[in-house]
């Protein structure tokens, strides 16, 4: 009963509803909790600060909650298919668990590392965690997954979700001899780093807020709160309408039951009181299934990671013009919607979900730029960066990947009136802008004298909206 085990955490950062975990303590109580900092992380070309900074804070939370639970987390730091096995090796454990991942690289890794340690008698438990639904197990009459997401957010809401599972307790770690021994063999880690001692340097203010216990508290305090008017104040930026628990799925700070469960109960109470209400529920548990349409479309067409989903778009002519890609990387389009929200990036390494679609709009159809540029430059500064959902949103903005409506242009002026109609959310992140007046600053026909150094338009929308449609109709239109 009490064979030792290590359990090694990767997206799922957190004791309370964890399916591997659980289906571990139920074996044994003899767990050593394992996180492993990888290089990439901060040396990679889609490293992010801000997502460096999410993790650390969260790692040294869950430090805590496993000394509590009996038992301690040990940090790694290297390469985990060098690493890993002298770990369990020195630990003298019986076996790995750990929860699966929807990544082809992640992926790749787990089968090398799962080959390595059988051969060395370690066994090795995988699991379902991070989806309410494993994504093998939601597919069409034929047996396919789904590659459109309404047949496959009907499929899924059809499918019985687990309720959360409890925090282990009462565990018991490794003795002070082994451990002694796996420091002398391995490079742990007798303290967390700081972001700056990694080399990354993040002043933002994000607001995702790391660690287990936050991620619940944002979740108890967004179902009380704005979800009951999530539809349809979710699609304007300058409110808080949103429940900003990206980066904590992303991370499993919280875990996919947990907020299932929630906004069941959310349901069962206050959807009981109107129909906008349980339409407002609806829609955010609909958000609940695009992720995970994502997730499986990943786990199914790991090509994805890659390019694009259809083939005529893989050779699409793209303008790709550096100085523009800067302009927009840096919010100096002279499109205000466009400039906010990209200041709104780079300085909380967050972005309001309708505005991430409007970017990504522009840089693909205004500006004619790789939707692969933009996909890696919100990797290298989003908090929330997650390989399936930013893929599937570039790739949904970018026309190119699983979509039945293969053409979408956003008009920026459009949708800075209908989304941001007080110019409450535009004069936020650009203050040069605050004394302008609203109908100029939202249609970005701003005077000269009120421009304050912010810049010209850098295409004209019309035109270039124009241009797009020319290249689509020769490179791409009859593509199914």
């Amino acid at each position: 009963m009490n064979a030792p085990w290590l359990f090694w955490h990767r997206r799922d950062l957190r004791l309370a509803d964890n399916l591997g975990l659980a289906q571990l303590a139920a074996r044994t109580t003899a767990i050593t909790g394992l996180v492993v900092l990888e290089p990439g992380l901060w040396q990679g070309p889609e490293a992010a600060p801000s997502r460096l900074w999410f993790l650390l804070a969260s790692v040294a939370e869950l430090q805590q909650a496993w000394r509590r639970a009996g038992s301690q987390l040990l940090v790694l730091q290297g390469d985990p298919l060098r690493q890993v096995p002298r770990l369990a090796a020195r630990l003298e454990v019986v076996g790995l668990a750990f929860n699966e991942d929807v990544e082809p690289g992640p992926r790749q890794r787990d089968e090398q590392l799962e080959r390595a340690l059988l051969q060395r008698g370690v066994a090795v438990q995988r699991c379902w965690d991070q989806l309410l639904v494993p994504p093998e197990q939601v597919v069409t009459g034929s047996g396919e997954p789904y590659k459109v997401y309404g047949p496959y957010r009907r499929a899924w809401f059809n499918q019985a979700k687990a309720d959360p599972v409890a925090a282990p307790e009462n565990l018991t770690g490794p003795d002070h001899g082994r451990l002694a021994a796996a420091s002398e063999a391995v490079p742990l880690l007798q303290r967390l780093p700081t972001p700056a001692e990694l080399g990354c340097v993040w002043k933002g203010c994000s607001p995702c807020r790391p660690g287990e216990q936050a991620a619940r508290q944002q979740l108890d305090g967004f179902v009380a709160g704005a979800l009951s008017r999530y539809e349809p104040e979710r699609n304007y930026p300058g409110r808080e309408a949103t429940s900003c628990l990206s980066a904590a799925l992303r991370f499993g700070t919280v875990g996919a039951r947990t907020v299932w469960q929630a906004s069941q109960g959310a349901m069962a109470t206050q959807g009981q009181e109107c129909v906008e209400v349980q339409q407002a529920i609806t829609v955010w548990q609909q958000e609940l299934a695009w992720r995970e349409f994502y997730q499986q479309a990943l786990f199914h067409f790991p090509a994805l990671a890659e390019g694009a989903f259809r083939p005529r778009w893989r050779q699409f002519p793209w303008r790709n013009r550096p100085e523009h890609f800067a302009a927009w990387c840096e919010g100096r389009t002279g499109y205000p919607i466009v400039d906010a929200a990209m200041r709104q990036l780079l300085e909380t390494g967050w972005m309001h979900n309708r505005c991430r679609m409007i970017v990504a709009s522009f840089l693909t159809k205004d500006l004619i730029c790789d939707w692969r540029w933009g996909e890696a430059f919100f990797m290298q500064h989003l908090v929330d960066g997650d390989l399936a959902a930013n893929n599937g949103g570039w790739q949904w903005s970018a026309s190119s990947g699983m979509d039945p409506r293969p053409l979408r242009i956003f008009n920026p002026s459009t949708q800075a009136t209908r989304f941001d109609e007080d110019g409450d959310y535009v004069r936020r992140w650009l203050p040069e802008l605050a004394s302008c007046g609203t109908a100029d600053l939202l249609s970005g026909r701003i005077a000269p004298l009120e421009r304050q150094g912010y810049p010209e338009p850098l295409v004209d929308h019309r035109q270039q909206q124009a241009r797009f449609r020319q290249l689509y109709a020769v490179h791409v239109r009859g593509e199914t």
